[in-house]
């Protein structure tokens, strides 16, 4: 900042003046906000996506290998509500990605159409039908692993980042991640996983 100022000041213009102490203000100003959002992510947070991860990889040695899975646990007292992984195969409904059949099965358990309190954790960023419904069930906050650009190297994607979906929405949901995207990521690079994705590609 000071340096800035002393070029400006020796230029001796107010209009080059003004334009470096601009300068100075949005990187401080664009800092601050890097340094926000990186607290926005908790320990917590990586060690559920972790674990989440861990637990989707489980489904490596069935008849049914996903690479994405998804975890609703309650917002302030961190208990899990239910925990679920794409059933789009077996249940053959091309709705039933991991959110959406954790966000059903949420909500039959708790009786409700509504998950405000809670937060949704998926190993891969939502598509635009999962963050619709996840805007649909009131949910608190959205985390998402890998991104929709790393998922779409492996298979269709709708490219609409979910955070853009949210705010094209009047509900209010916030949208974090990458978090652990590496972990989340390597889902999809499994050997385990490349005859399935495969299929998917192929369509069937």
């Amino acid at each position: 900042m000071i340096s800035l100022l002393s070029d400006s000041l020796r230029v001796g213009t107010r209009r080059s003046f003004l334009r470096g102490a601009s300068i100075a203000a949005a990187a401080t100003v664009f800092a601050g906000v890097g340094a926000a959002a990186e607290a926005v992510v908790s320990a917590a947070d990586r060690e559920r996506m972790r674990a989440l991860a861990a637990w989707t990889a489980l489904t490596f040695d069935t008849p049914n290998p996903v690479p994405y899975g998804a975890d609703i646990f309650d917002s302030k007292s961190g208990e899990r509500l239910m925990r679920a992984a794409n059933a789009v195969g077996p249940e053959h409904d091309p709705s039933a990605h991991g959110e959406i059949h954790a966000i059903r099965l949420a909500c039959a358990k708790s009786k409700s159409a509504s998950l405000k309190g809670y937060t949704l954790y998926t190993t891969c960023e939502p598509c635009a039908m999962c963050m619709a419904c996840a805007l649909w069930a009131g949910l608190d906050r959205v985390v998402y692993g890998a991104t929709i650009a790393d998922a779409s190297r492996f298979g269709h994607q709708i490219q609409i980042p979910a955070a853009e979906v949210a705010k094209r929405g009047d509900m209010t949901c916030v949208v974090d991640g990458p978090v652990e995207r590496e972990v989340c990521l390597a889902l999809f690079t499994d050997p385990r996983m490349q005859k399935q994705l495969d299929r998917w590609k192929a369509g069937r």
